[in-house]
């Protein structure tokens, strides 16, 4: 079933992609209308509550100002924190983030596990991305946030002292997605498709993981509203009640996430 968010004045809250760290209005309000977002998703069942520590996730912000290379990224600091928050309240065991770019996306979702945002222990957590130059900026980036003295380097990132996998893959999600043994509590989309298909990728992304996900599983879209018509077949999908239990769109800023439940 298909529910909305609409924060106040959402349509004015545009960031410069170039200038990511830039605050676009008071903390205070930042954090008042994330709450009420997420306040939205619990009334509908989507969350089962909305505490997350707002110390930690600025621990995480932090580092990801500090220690990031990021040429540029459509993750507003209100995106960023819900992207966060989610992580934190559902503490997914297994996270999987398509189409991650420099990392940032990916972190956003995966630094309540890893970094100094770090609020629980993960067993897996996942960033894909199909160009190899990015993808190596990514695990470059996502690196950064491990402790040397506190983790073991792996092929494709590393392992931390408490048993989460950090992993960076340069490679297609969607053979990935179709191959992958185990099972995805969080799925995080934002990938491009060819010249032509651009966002509409996500339903097949979806469909490729869905023997993966369980009865609780999220999957969050990014995109939903600034490129809803590129996506009207993947929101169908979700908005479906045969297939997930809720799903809500996200108007936090202008490029919105949408948030279905298994």
């Amino acid at each position: 079933m298909a529910h909305e968010f609409r924060a106040k004045g959402w349509q004015q809250y545009v960031m410069n992609w170039y200038d990511p760290h830039r605050a676009l209005e008071p903390l205070a309000h930042e954090i008042a209308v994330i709450d009420r977002a997420l306040e939205a998703m619990v009334a509908i069942g989507v969350l089962p509550h909305k505490a997350y520590s707002h110390e930690q996730m600025l621990a995480h912000r932090q580092a990801v100002r500090e220690r990031f290379d990021i040429p540029w990224t459509a993750i507003s600091p209100r995106m960023q924190r819900l992207l966060y928050a989610i992580n934190a309240i559902t503490q997914p065991a297994a996270l999987v983030a398509v189409g991650i770019f420099c990392g940032n996306t990916f972190v956003s979702n995966a630094g309540a596990a890893i970094g100094p945002g770090t609020c629980y222990s993960a067993r897996h957590v996942v960033g894909i991305e199909i160009r190899p130059k990015e993808a190596d900026r990514a695990r470059r980036n996502v690196i950064t946030l491990s402790a040397p003295a506190h983790s073991k380097a792996t092929e494709n990132g590393y392992l931390t002292d408490k048993g989460t996998l950090v992993e960076v893959l340069g490679t297609d999600g969607l053979p990935w997605l179709r191959d992958y043994a185990g099972t995805i509590d969080l799925l995080y989309l934002d990938a491009d498709g060819p010249r032509g298909v651009g966002k509409s990728i996500y339903l097949t992304l979806l469909q490729a993981a869905e023997h993966a996900l369980h009865p609780g599983s999220l999957v969050l879209a990014h995109n939903s509203v600034n490129d809803a018509r590129g996506l009207a077949d993947y929101l169908a999908y979700v908005r479906d009640p045969s297939r997930f239990r809720a799903s809500i769109n996200m108007f936090v800023d202008d490029q919105g996430l949408e948030v279905s439940k298994r």
